[in-house]
């Protein structure tokens, strides 16, 4: 399924992965929306979106960016002429852009390139990154977010408890950035 809502409430939680559009979703007043970058090779990552997911489902006004696509075929060549590829790619980097707050979350039991790169790509962004012990460029994200001022959590739990934070203060923010 690529959209999933959650809840009774003004608006309820909803979950959107690719390919489904999200243009309508996060264009809506006072929605707080997140995307979730951070590894997911398949096999090695743990499914930490779905931790994600599952930890937020009784929020309100919340629109959740997860890459972690359903239909995802691992035979699917990697390039521009493919054009599943780049729609993901596509999906992606628009929610990247779009997001109030891009979550960011390194497996050490993964490598990571794209989400390295995804990080890169946020430097004056709002953003959060859970890069646990043990993860193999730890350094350079510790580096990396000092030097730009990116808030850094050391777990999950601690991740999610930022990410309830950031959106009860968003509406405030908001105002503020007008």
């Amino acid at each position: 399924m690529d959209l999933i809502c959650m809840d009774i409430g003004i608006m309820k939680m909803i979950e959107i992965k690719p390919p489904t559009s999200f243009v309508d979703e996060i264009s809506k007043e006072n929605i707080f929306t997140i995307f979730l970058a951070g590894s997911i090779e398949m096999g090695k990552a743990i499914n930490w979106q779905d931790k994600i997911v599952e930890a937020l489902k009784d929020e309100k006004d919340l629109v959740i960016l997860n890459p972690r696509r359903d239909n995802w075929d691992s035979s699917w060549k990697q390039t521009i002429d493919n054009p599943n590829f780049v729609e993901q790619v596509d999906w992606e980097l628009e929610g990247i852009g779009d997001a109030d707050l891009v979550v960011f979350y390194f497996d050490p039991e993964t490598i990571s390139p794209i989400t390295l790169m995804e990080l890169g790509t946020c430097k004056n962004k709002k953003a959060v990154v859970c890069c646990p012990d043990g993860y193999f460029r730890k350094g350079n994200v510790d580096i990396f977010c000092e030097k730009y001022g990116l808030y850094q959590e050391y777990n999950l739990t601690s991740l999610i408890h930022h990410i309830k934070i950031s959106k009860r203060w968003f509406p405030l923010l908001k105002e503020i950035e007008i």
